[in-house]
């Protein structure tokens, strides 16, 4: 419990942050059905505000539908390449708080257990 409280701060806010923005939990009628269903609130401000358009598709995203797959969509516009990134930042800075917990966490209990009770 020690080494999660040293470990959470804002960047731990800002995770959880990306996660709520990224989530496509916003209808969208007229998609594919191959499409992943919905769009997110860090995509719609982002296409709106940064809409910036490359000749070719050079920027590579993935959305929840696609990690399930492990497909990898290249897209052209920037403004849809940052708002599926946001959701991925966010996963990846929980990620990183879990890893450093665990390993913390680890090592503490081994500076204090004794010979056979040790974790590694």
């Amino acid at each position: 419990m020690d080494t999660v409280e040293e470990q959470l701060g804002v960047q731990d806010v800002l995770g959880v942050a990306a996660l709520i923005l990224g989530d496509n939990s916003i209808p969208v009628p007229g998609k594919p059905s191959t499409a992943t269903p919905g769009t997110s609130h860090a995509s719609l401000f982002f296409r709106k505000h940064l809409n910036v358009r490359f000749k070719r598709a050079i920027l590579p995203t993935v959305t929840k539908g696609s990690v399930l797959k492990f497909k990898v969509r290249m897209v052209n516009n920037l403004g849809v390449f940052v708002g599926r990134a946001v959701p991925v930042l966010g996963w990846v800075i929980l990620a990183n708080d879990i890893a450093q917990i665990t390993v913390k966490a680890t090592t503490r209990y081994n500076k204090i257990a004794r010979g056979e009770d040790k974790l590694w």
